[in-house]
């Protein structure tokens, strides 16, 4: 018996493993779509009603919470310069799984041209349709 429920838990926990694989993948997905500018790419992952909004921090101006449609997002990723380097370094993931939902907490910190921009965070939230995870919620903080 005491096997048995020991073979039941070690399967439950490779399976939350799994679960937490694929959907830090689809984040990792949607990243390497920015850093290539492909809109294809980061767009296989979200989905077509995904809401963006960014916190903004600042001493001086207050925080602000800004919202960017879909095709806004879309298309400021497309007109990045050719010349302009970026890089958005993830430094951990925290995912937390609930059935058909998942919110992945990740910490950041931007460069422009090899030159700190800012850090914060992201928090996605994903939504599991058809056994394929989307991003349906992306909100991040911004701090100098």
């Amino acid at each position: 018996m005491k096997n048995i429920i020991l073979l039941g838990l070690l399967l439950f926990a490779l399976l939350c493993n799994a679960q937490k694989q694929d959907v830090q993948k689809t984040v990792e997905i949607f990243f390497e779509g920015f850093h290539q500018k492909d809109t294809t790419k980061i767009q296989s992952v979200c989905s077509s009603t995904i809401i963006l909004q960014s916190i903004s921090e600042s001493i001086t101006k207050g925080n602000k919470l800004l919202g960017e449609s879909a095709k806004e997002f879309y298309k400021s990723i497309a007109s990045i310069p050719s010349t302009m380097k970026f890089q958005e370094k993830i430094l951990s993931y925290n995912i937390q799984i609930d059935g058909s939902m998942a919110h992945v907490w990740a910490p950041y910190e931007f460069y422009l041209n090899d030159k700190r921009s800012h850090s914060g965070v992201n928090t996605f939230i994903l939504f599991k349709e058809k056994d394929i995870w989307k991003i349906i919620y992306l909100i991040d903080t911004r701090r100098k």
